[in-house]
């Protein structure tokens, strides 16, 4: 396939100020930790030079972690923002927790780690901020604009289409579609009801981009079409546009696709775990340091709750129940005993409402969820993440892995003592089908868009709702 060298300095040049970003995040944190040190008329020396050297690495790989250096064409900047302050509050994370450990952060002056914390999201978030203005200015003079034109004016078509038009920073100018069953239409982009016109058939397409010198050309065509595709990559040989297949891979993803290679083969992964490489790490890394905290200040807590269950119904403190972890291994879940039986068996009723095998206590325990505070042991055991798809008990899986399609994709990860669907409303007792699948909806979501703020995001979500939530009983 023959591409255009009209493709732009940035395009030109990604992997060249992919490792300028780096090096700028990692300066620019210990220019400030310098400034603040000036400023307070301490000499930069010591201890400051080896933190400002662990925050270095720590802040590249953490970004690099929370995908700070992929390309971030077609994301509002807000977001953007948000997955700086998460990266750099897990950076500090890290960074207490080894003074914790090691005892060394009482060396450090309070004010120059106050104002050095404080400040270097800032500037971490203006750098990109002025990235952004460049951008647009360069945009706006003609610099690095692109023309496009999309082959099949389907729903991936369209997709396509409302990702360039919307964000028009991106440089990028649609001109049409080409389809061979809605030429001469127009097809309106929601939400704003924009119009485009399909100028022709798929044949058409190959003139039209040779008169108009079109940069680019994006083929949306279904994978049923894959005759017709072939017919037309053919022709694009004899013009001067990049050329860029879109596969539809919706059809099938239901987790999380990303691309990758073997040994120079294009793979498209249809569902894997987010949680590979430098994620991996974070996420137990995020996980170990809020296990930790949760543990020291819940533990009063749960000593009391331990006592009041010995009390006032003959059991066991602890209800243990085998359920599905990673991979769909099994392990054993530690919860405060809540019924007057310890049900594990291959049939196990989910709790109903006013169901007479919960004890008083047991009642308000579930509708609080302090029931599941021993999970904190499960979590530093590794057996589950403080964030992800909520465990279910192995019966249950046995059963809802036949009905629902995907269902066990949510093994894929570690289980979570709370998770994304919680927060929206799917909490509680699943007596339908169509429950259980929204919940599905909501933990593969969650794994298709997972980011350290968006583990921040729930947990405090969390804390507010089980105060509030009558779905517990």
């Amino acid at each position: 396939m023959f591409e255009s060298n009209n493709q732009g300095i940035f395009n030109q040049y990604r992997w060249l100020i992919s490792r300028i970003q780096w090096f700028l995040d990692g300066a620019i944190v210990v220019l400030i930790l310098i400034f603040f040190c000036w400023l307070y008329n301490l000499p930069f020396e010591n201890q400051y030079p080896v933190l400002g050297g662990i925050s270095l690495i720590l802040t590249v790989l953490v970004f690099h972690g929370a995908q700070l250096y992929r390309p971030w064409r077609g994301v509002g900047f807000m977001r953007l923002v948000r997955r700086v302050f998460s990266a750099w509050t897990m950076v500090l994370a890290i960074l207490l927790a080894i003074g914790f450990v090691t005892k060394t952060s009482f060396i450090f002056s309070r004010y120059v780690l106050l104002f050095w914390m404080v400040s270097s999201p800032i500037a971490l978030v203006f750098l990109r901020l002025q990235t952004f203005i460049v951008l647009q200015w360069a945009r706006s003079k003609g610099r690095n604009s692109r023309t496009i034109v999309i082959a099949g004016a389907g729903d991936l078509g369209k997709t396509l289409a409302k990702n360039v038009v919307y964000t028009s920073w991106l440089g990028m100018r649609l001109l049409g579609f080409f389809d061979d069953q809605l030429a001469g239409k127009k097809i309106e982009l929601e939400p704003n009801g924009e119009d485009f016109p399909v100028l022709g058939n798929l044949d058409d397409m190959i003139d039209f981009i040779r008169k108009y010198q079109v940069n680019m050309a994006y083929l949306a065509l279904p994978l049923r079409a894959e005759a017709r595709l072939r017919e037309i990559i053919d022709k694009l040989h004899d013009t001067t546009a990049s050329v860029y297949f879109v596969p539809d891979v919706f059809i099938f993803s239901l987790f999380q696709a990303s691309l990758s290679e073997l040994r120079g083969i294009p793979l498209i992964s249809l569902w894997e775990t987010p949680f590979y490489g430098v994620n991996a790490f974070l996420k137990r890394a995020e996980d170990l340091f809020l296990a930790i905290l949760f543990l020291i200040i819940a533990l009063p807590l749960m000593l009391i709750i331990a006592l009041g269950i010995k009390l006032s119904s003959p059991g066991p403190v602890f209800f243990k129940q085998r359920r599905y972890g990673l991979d769909g291994k099994e392990i054993i879940v530690y919860k405060f005993r809540t019924m007057t039986v310890c049900e594990d068996g291959p049939e196990i009723p989910q709790a109903t409402r006013n169901d007479q095998r919960v004890t008083p206590l047991g009642g308000f325990l579930r509708r609080t969820s302090w029931d599941e505070l021993p999970q904190i042991i499960n979590v530093l055991q590794g057996r589950m993440s403080i964030v992800g798809p909520r465990p279910h008990a192995v019966a249950h899986n046995e059963f809802y892995r036949k009905q629902i399609p995907g269902y066990m994709l949510r093994h894929k990860v570690r289980p979570g003592i709370t998770g994304w669907a919680q927060i929206n409303g799917w909490r509680g007792e699943t007596e339908t089908l169509d429950k259980m699948e929204q919940r599905l909806k909501y933990d593969l979501e969650y794994l298709r868009h997972w980011s350290l703020w968006l583990d921040l995001k729930i947990i405090f979500q969390t804390v507010s709702l089980v105060f509030s939530d009558g779905k517990a009983f």
